[in-house]
């Protein structure tokens, strides 16, 4: 065997610099990040007319806004005078318009510019024209999804068509009727990682005996090294004694209304590229949304969704929260490990996936030939 070869049941990963080069960032925000569907809220977070979320894609500043026809809308936070930024904020809530601090120009919740200093003297000035760029938003699952891109690709396809590959048929996750549920906790986690290193992660459990002690007592075939996304469909099963998917297995809350018998007592995970991750419990689901800050940094939101009746009744979600806030801490210690490696000469050209990893090397196909596209 020469030293290039490897063995059949090894193939390789992507080379180290895909984690560290700045340069191979700066084309993901391009070709992934700003050229996909993006999640970027939950649509309750903007529950009335004027509410609003600063979010970035990519190397853009996003606004989200909820109009006064009650619809979402998005827009580029950008002022189309002299380029300011609309909002700072973050989050919050204006009453009819935006307003640019620079020069006061002037924006109605659809975009439209309304008031300017001196605007009634520039009668030739088209105020749908001149008004905020605005940028493809759709709603699904209960969170907005934006795509900066000119002509954005087929939402069915990317977006619902990732899901039904993964579990076989959209109305397994329709069953779960999750934009109906309400946020119970959510947690934001600041990540020194790669974000690929996250998703691959997330996508495999041969690390699962090793990290995971509490999900492998719940779903003991987890400790088998074999995620329930290598298989189409499937669902990893409660362990005979455990009751629930809490941190100690204990019993959780009813099962969700639309779940049926073959979906109880089954966890599926699934990966919506290029930043959302789907944990769907009999009775509450765990959303993942990602965004890379840079080549070595990732925020991961994170939003454990119940019932109305539970979330508003107070009921303690504390033990199903504990155990997936394990598993994300866990999880994300182990990317924070492995970052500092990504620029050694040992992996300049990579590591390997073993057998129970080799999905992942499909992501890898994606991934390469989207920047190289």
């Amino acid at each position: 065997m020469t030293i290039t070869e490897q063995p059949a049941s090894l193939i390789p990963t992507l080379p180290g610099r895909y984690y560290t080069d700045p340069a191979v960032f700066a084309q993901e925000q391009s070709r992934v990040f700003e050229d996909m569907w993006f999640c970027v809220v939950r649509s309750s977070d903007l529950p009335t007319p004027g509410s609003f979320e600063k979010v970035q894609v990519g190397r853009e500043s996003v606004l989200v806004v909820r109009s006064r026809d009650g619809q979402l809308r998005a827009f580029l936070n950008v002022c189309r005078h002299r380029g300011a930024q609309i909002c700072t904020e973050d989050s919050g809530t204006v009453k009819r318009a935006f307003q640019c601090p620079y020069h006061a120009w002037t924006y109605d919740l659809e975009g439209k510019l309304i008031a300017a200093p001196n605007l009634t003297k520039m009668p030739d000035i088209d105020r749908v024209e001149h008004g905020l760029v605005p940028v493809a938003l759709r709603e699904w699952l209960g969170y907005a999804w934006v795509c900066l891109a000119k002509e954005p690709p087929s939402f069915e396809d990317d977006v619902v068509g990732a899901v039904v590959e993964r579990l076989g048929s959209v109305q397994v996750i329709d069953s779960y009727d999750v934009d109906s549920l309400s946020v119970g906790r959510r947690i934001s986690y600041d990540v020194q990682a790669n974000w690929k290193l996250i998703i691959e992660n997330f996508m495999e459990c041969y690390h699962c005996a090793t990290i995971h002690p509490e999900l492998t007592e719940v779903l003991p075939e987890f400790a088998d090294g074999y995620a329930a996304q290598f298989f189409v469909g499937h669902g990893a099963e409660f362990g005979d004694d455990v009751k629930g998917f809490t941190v100690d297995g204990s019993e959780g809350f009813d099962r969700l209304p639309g779940v049926d018998r073959d979906q109880d007592r089954r966890y599926y995970a699934i990966t919506v590229r290029p930043t959302v991750f789907v944990n769907l419990a009999p009775d509450h689901v765990i959303f993942h949304r990602m965004f890379p800050v840079s080549a070595d940094r990732t925020i991961v939101q994170c939003d454990w969704l119940y019932t109305r009746d539970v979330v508003e009744s107070g009921r303690d979600v504390s033990r199903s929260v504990e155990l997936f806030h394990r598993v994300n801490q866990q999880d994300f210690a182990a990317c924070e490990r492995t970052q500092p490696a990504m620029s050694s000469r040992a992996y300049a050209d990579g590591g390997v996936l073993v057998p129970s990893e080799h999905h992942i090397g499909a992501f890898h196909e994606w991934l390469t030939q989207r920047l190289s596209g």
